[in-house]
Formats: structure tokens, sequence, C-alpha cells
């Protein structure tokens, strides 16, 4: 009999802790015993995990003991509280949040572009989850990186309001009924309107002119492609989708890709859709890639402004490929090399 797991998940009840759960559930994840934690407010709530109601409790210290895989989706500063206590009691920490990316002894990991960084995990039993933006980039970029060595990327995403949590949704679906109905529109989750309109500004913006979130694309790019001087540009910017990121991306490579050559790459990338037929009108959208596993890539052409050149266009689903998944294809890779 295959060994099976206690796996946890801390942030239960927000959008990312339910795809967890459905992840965990369609992959046939081997949990022997599944235990759902969240804040106090949350105590008591019921959740569907293979045909059976779980209750939710309120995160406390005990609750990690015997846990091996424990999956966090809480926000920052409560991985950072909880984390270390979850690894002490024995669990594998598999972190959703940016508390732990960019720490130099926590592997930071998409399991199709750098899995051998997943030995790293045994010094202190945390493993960060990249932002979802990086995720999908990062993805496409790998087949196109080991072929032809990328020396600058420039990326501008249309991040869907679903990044922002439950809030977000709620507010898209708010406002687009308040404006429809000639009602007054009260930005609360977003700085500025949201429906029927496009904001240049994800996260606090930094001293540098960037985002924080925009940053993020930038350093852990840069991490997981462990390449530390590669020259990243993004603006990152939400758009009134409710789910799927999308990204148009630039590459410049020391040697020449063809556009035919780097689709041949990509077709035959773990994790990748190619969809690229611009005469019949196919091409990545985010209502295609909500719901998919795989990344999405499209228009692919060779960029007529520079010799070594690429254009492409990239969707996937946030909270799947670009979260949950992500994390649980991570906990996937710790059992295949008996790390758990």
């Amino acid at each position: 009999m295959s060994k099976r797991f206690h796996v946890a998940i801390l942030g239960a009840t927000g959008v990312v802790g339910r795809e967890f759960i459905r992840c965990l559930e369609e992959r046939e994840f081997p949990v022997e015993k599944l235990t759902l934690l969240a804040s106090p407010r949350s105590e008591g709530e019921m959740l569907e995990f293979k045909d059976e109601e779980l209750p939710v409790r309120a995160v406390k210290a005990e609750h990690f003991q015997g846990v091996q895989i424990a999956l966090f989706s809480p926000g920052a500063s409560v991985s950072r509280e909880w984390a270390p206590v979850a690894a002490k009691a024995g669990a594998m920490v598999i972190d959703n949040s940016s508390a732990f990316r960019m720490e130099a002894d926590v592997p930071l990991i998409v399991p199709e572009v750098n899995p051998d960084a997943v030995a790293m995990a045994r010094s202190r039993s945390i493993i960060a989850n990249p932002n979802c933006s990086t995720i999908q980039m990062v993805v496409a970029l790998k087949p196109l990186h080991d072929a032809a060595n990328i020396l600058r990327v420039v990326v501008s995403t249309y991040q869907s309001v679903s990044g922002k949590g439950q809030k977000g949704i709620a507010e898209l679906e708010k406002q687009t009924g308040d404006l429809m109905n000639a009602r007054e529109v009260e930005p609360l989750a977003f700085p500025h309107r949201i429906a029927f309109n496009v904001l240049p500004h994800i996260d606090d913006f930094t001293e540098n002119g960037y985002t924080k979130e925009e940053m993020k694309m930038v350093n852990e790019t840069r991490k997981i492609l462990g390449v530390p001087d590669l020259r990243v540009s993004a603006t990152t910017v939400r758009v009134p989708v409710f789910f799927g990121h999308s990204e148009a991306i630039n590459i410049t490579t020391e040697r020449k890709l063809t556009a035919e050559q780097a689709r041949e790459l990509l077709r035959k990338a773990p994790g990748v859709k190619v969809l690229d037929d611009p005469k019949a009108n196919v091409y990545p959208m985010p209502m295609l890639a909500a719901g998919d596993d795989a990344t999405h890539v499209g228009r692919i052409r060779e960029d007529i402004s520079q010799m070594n050149g690429l254009d492409l266009f990239v969707c996937a689903d946030n909270l799947r490929k670009g979260a949950a998944l992500n994390a649980v294809q991570i906990a996937e890779l710790l059992v295949q090399r008996a790390l758990v």
C-alpha cells in the first residue's frame, strides 16, 4: 500500500484555500487525513472533501501535530507567524504568500522549471510558492531560455480581480451591477473603480516607481531561473476579468530563435498548451485558461524591432497554476523524492 499523508491547509476558507482542496481531490493526492485551518472567524464552517464535510478550525499550534504537509495561503504576516510553528511540529510547509520567497535558504519552486531546488527544503522545512504572474511566465520562458539564453524580459500583465481574493471578485460583481443600474460606485478593494476600467496599479508603489507586484516578478524570475542579473522589467495591471491572468511578454535572447522554433519548443514543454493560429482566431484568452491546469501560450512572433527577440502572449488560471495547483505539484514532488 502506498504511503498516505496528513495534510493541513491554513487559509482553507479563502479562494486559494478552497482551490487547494479541489486540486488535492482532483489529482488524487494521497491524503490520509485533511485538517482545515483558518482565522477564528471561520471556525465551525464546513467544507467538502471527497464527499465528506470537514470542519474548519481556528489555527493553533496543536493542530500541526502529526501533519506532514501544510499548504498555506493566509497572507504574509500570518505565514511568518505560523510557518515556523508548523515546521517545528514536523510539517513540510508550502507557503503561497510572499513571506519567504526571497529568503536565500528557502526554495522558490515551479516544478516544471526548477524541481531540483526542492532539495533545499530540508534546511527549514519551508518552500515558497511564487507569485501567480511569475509562475505562468517562467513556465513559458524556461524552454526558450534553455534553448537560446534569455538576456532580457519585458512583461505587461493583465491580472484578474480574483488575484485580490474573494473581496476582489465581489467588488467587480457589485460594481458591474451598480453601473448597469445607474447607481453610484464605491471602490473598496481597489483604489479606483475596477468595473469597465483598467488599473495600472497592483500592490504598493516603491521608491523606484515600480510596484511591489512588479518587483516580485523581477526578483522571483531571477531566483527561479537561476540568473541573478537577468534584466526584467514589469508593468502589472488589474483588469475587469474574474479569473485568469494574461501577460504580453517580450524577450531578447543570446541566440536567434525563430517563431516556429519557439512554437516547437513550447509544444514539447511540460505544463504548456500552445494556442497559436491567429488566422483562425486561436490564441490564449483568460476565459480559456480558467479552470485549466496548463499555461496557454500563443501570438508567438519574432520581434521586428530587434535581432534576437520574440513576443508571446501567455494566460493561466491564477488560482490554479498561479497558486493552488503549483503548491500541490510541489507536494507531489516532495512525495516523489521521498522528502516527506
